[in-house]
Formats: C-alpha cells, sequence, structure tokens
C-alpha cells in the first residue's frame, strides 16, 4: 500500500516497537493502516478491492497447503511484524506465512518478532519503487526467507530471496515454494481471477 504525505500526526522523536503499539490503539488511529519503519510512524492508503481480491486468493492457497501438511498459518489483513527493535521498524505484510506456532493459542496476542517464512506483498498503482524496494530489502535482510510482489496490472509475480536471485512469473507460470515451502504449487493465473471466470493460456 502507498505511503500517504504528509505522514501522520506522530511525536516528532523516533518510537519504540511498545511506543507505537500504544499509538495505534489510540481511538482516533482505529481505523488507519500505520507503519513505524526505522522509528518514524508512516500511514499507508487504503487498498483498492482488486488489491483484496489478490491478497484472497494468495491466503487460500496458502491456507490450503497449510492444512494439507499440518504445519505452519497464515496471517493476513496486514497483521504486524516486528522487523527491528532499534531502530524500531513495525510492518503489516498482505500476507504472511508463519510457522512458529502449531496451536492457535501459541500465536502471539500482540505483533510478535519471529518473522515469517515468505512474506507478500500486492502492488498499489501509486506505489513508488524506491519506498516497495526498501521494504522489500527490510523483509530480506531481517531473516524473511522468500517475498513475493504480486502486481495485478500486469498479471505477474516477482519472487525474491536473500541471495539477491529475483525470478519473475506470469500467467500460465507455475508459482512453487521452493525449499521453505515444499510441495506448495498454483498457477500464477489462478491469483488474478475469481471462481466464475475459466482460466485462459495467453497466446503462445
Amino acid at each position: 500500500m502507498t505511503p500517504i504525505d504528509p505522514a501522520v500526526t506522530a511525536p516528532a522523536n523516533l518510537m519504540s516497537v511498545d511506543e507505537f503499539w500504544d499509538f495505534v490503539n489510540r481511538p482516533e488511529n482505529e481505523s488507519k493502516f500505520l507503519e513505524l519503519r526505522k522509528g518514524k510512524v508512516i500511514e499507508l492508503s487504503r487498498p483498492t478491492r482488486r488489491h483484496g481480491a489478490v491478497t484472497s486468493n494468495m491466503a487460500l492457497e496458502l491456507g490450503l497447503y497449510a492444512r494439507r501438511i499440518g504445519q505452519g498459518y497464515v496471517a493476513s489483513n496486514d497483521s504486524g511484524v516486528i522487523l527491528v527493535d532499534e531502530p524500531a521498524t513495525v510492518v503489516g505484510p498482505d500476507v504472511a506465512y508463519f510457522t512458529d506456532a502449531n496451536t492457535f493459542d501459541e500465536i502471539h496476542p500482540k505483533w510478535g518478532e519471529e518473522v515469517p517464512v515468505l512474506a507478500v506483498e500486492v502492488l498499489s498503482p501509486t506505489d513508488k519503487p524506491s519506498a516497495v524496494n526498501e521494504k522489500i530489502e527490510d523483509y530480506l535482510k531481517n531473516g524473511v526467507n522468500i517475498v513475493r510482489l504480486f502486481d495485478y496490472e500486469q498479471r505477474k509475480v516477482t519472487v525474491y530471496r536473500p541471495d539477491r536471485t529475483l525470478s519473475v512469473l506470469k500467467d500460465a507460470e507455475d508459482l512453487t515454494g521452493g525449499d521453505e515451502l515444499p510441495g506448495f504449487t498454483c498457477k500464477v493465473a489462478d491469483l488474478f481471477r475469481l471462481p466464475a471466470q475459466p482460466f485462459q493460456p495467453p497466446p503462445a
């Protein structure tokens, strides 16, 4: 989601994780999309309906995978992830796949410091490339093994890994989980369509 300028009104000093938790839970901020990046509060724009549809499709595929293998769980709706304690960075992936809990009661009641195996971000049409690249870099250098960047305008998925390799996948190709999510696979096209819409591979 796109940062809004100017940033949401917040104290001038750098916030800690605990201070940010208190800040986002103030009544006046409960309906806002907020992240903390290097101690500074950033307000994000509300996502589009297409953004939400792609997010839901990816969460569904990952959820079915987790149930099939009996491991991990999926968090969506920009659930908070603490990437760095100081200067504090708390972000909300559109979708994330975690393996730090086996029961619902074991899931951290707030944000938690265990990073996901996989973080998914869906591009908004007004996203700035520099901001997107910075967020992906923050994920990868703080323990996230895979980042998937969805572009619903161009119907493609870019997959990033900590070794700096990346792959770009389009409609007819398969999105797989690699060593981190063994056995996961789905068609890229399935992530950009609705249940009533038949799959039509692009012409050769």
